[in-house]
């Protein structure tokens, strides 16, 4: 399981960044700006086909790709062809190209998710009176009893009983579950749920001193529909709305991590590095494609908006740089601008491996390896 975790969350990761790439590329083209190539991957390279100025390559790492502008760096100001030369427009373009295909992903995602069919969620209090929901897990608090017992954020939950009790209790509704536990603390009890096709039976133990943010095993709950597909147009429809509310939701809770970074201190606590996504993008595969393609959609946009963000060595701040120059009437000076992204590239690559850190113990990721190998 762990090797297809993998596979499949580099095919995730590779088209998400592919796709942002081709952005830049289509614009480039688009402006007349040469392009020396356009690799799938990360070098080395495995083999390169040149059709007219630039060259097509597969690469190595298969973890997204490139785009090499002629220009890019500030360089080849009086050639005509040179990303540099263009106006102030012409490269916002460019730039802005990455950061509008990803959107754009999203939405083709969350449109073949609502056509596919994907299940209607509510809270507790909007699933009085509708029959037939299933009772899922949510979220999964990290370092929690549920989390250590291997449930995982969609499961279904179709019985509880506790260890060495004799009878289960037949799940109905969010109250059988918060009753259940809440009247057996200190136990360990047996949830048999439902993952894809598979049915389980995990022990996770209820917390006789219950965490007041977590509960007593760290699960949140709601309740679910059966599959509900739609028609191609209004698919297309309901895939444009999940992306501006997906696009809102991430912009507010990445505003208040931000806040809270540069007023209080705050911690990555609530940040996940590549192993973090890695575990998700497992976990949603087991749930099924309309699980995946969601997933995908959701870092779809979450790609977008943090490379727009006016924050050097992303495409938001090389944009600022723009702005910057329209603002004085003269650019930067190239030196000075890529001693900026140089910066802003190391605090980038300290924060993700300060990240990758914690997700190596928010997921017991030594402990995997080991059992694995």
């Amino acid at each position: 399981m762990l090797i297809i975790t993998i596979i499949i969350f580099l095919l995730v990761l590779g088209v998400l960044v592919f796709v942002h790439e081709l952005g830049h590329f289509i614009m480039a083209k688009r402006a007349g700006a040469k392009v020396e190539e356009f690799g799938f991957g990360f070098p080395p390279r495995i083999f390169g086909v040149k059709k007219g100025e630039t060259v097509y390559s597969i690469n190595l790492i298969p973890i997204g790709g490139f785009v090499n502008i002629v220009g890019e760096n500030g360089e080849g100001k009086d050639d005509q062809r040179s990303f540099s030369s263009k106006t102030v427009w012409q490269r916002f373009q460019i730039l802005i190209a990455g950061v509008t295909a990803n959107i754009l992903l999203a939405i083709i995602l969350f449109s073949m998710v609502s056509y596919i069919g994907f299940p209607y969620l509510y809270d507790e209090e909007s699933a009085k009176g509708v029959s037939g929901l299933k009772i899922a897990i949510m979220e999964v608090a990290p370092n929690s009893p549920a989390q250590a017992a291997g449930i995982n954020a969609g499961d279904v939950i179709l019985s509880l009983k506790t260890e060495g009790g004799d009878e289960s209790m037949e799940i109905k509704n969010i109250g059988d579950v918060k009753g259940f536990i809440g009247g057996n603390h200190g136990k360990i009890i047996i949830f048999n749920i439902k993952r894809g096709d598979k049915i389980l039976d995990l022990k996770a133990e209820a917390r006789a001193n219950v965490s007041e943010k977590e509960g007593a095993t760290g699960i949140s709950l709601g309740a679910m529909s059966e599959p509900v597909s739609s028609g191609l147009l209004e698919s297309v429809r309901q895939g444009i709305i999940k992306t501006w509310d997906v696009s809102a939701f991430i912009i507010i809770t990445l505003s208040g991590l931000l806040k809270e970074l540069f007023t209080t201190g705050g911690t990555t606590e609530q940040l996940s590095g590549p192993v973090g996504i890695a575990i998700m993008v497992g976990q949603a595969t087991e749930l099924g494609l309309s699980y995946v393609l969601q997933f995908m959609g959701l870092l779809s946009i979450n790609l977008a908006i943090i490379n727009a963000l006016p924050f050097p060595a992303l495409d938001g701040g090389r944009i600022l740089f723009l702005l910057i120059e329209k603002i004085k009437g003269s650019r930067v000076s190239a030196e000075t601008e890529g001693k900026f992204h140089f910066a802003g590239m190391a605090l980038l690559l300290l924060l993700m491996a300060l990240v990758t850190y914690k997700d190596f113990g928010t997921y017991h990721i030594w402990q995997k390896i080991t059992s694995f190998l």
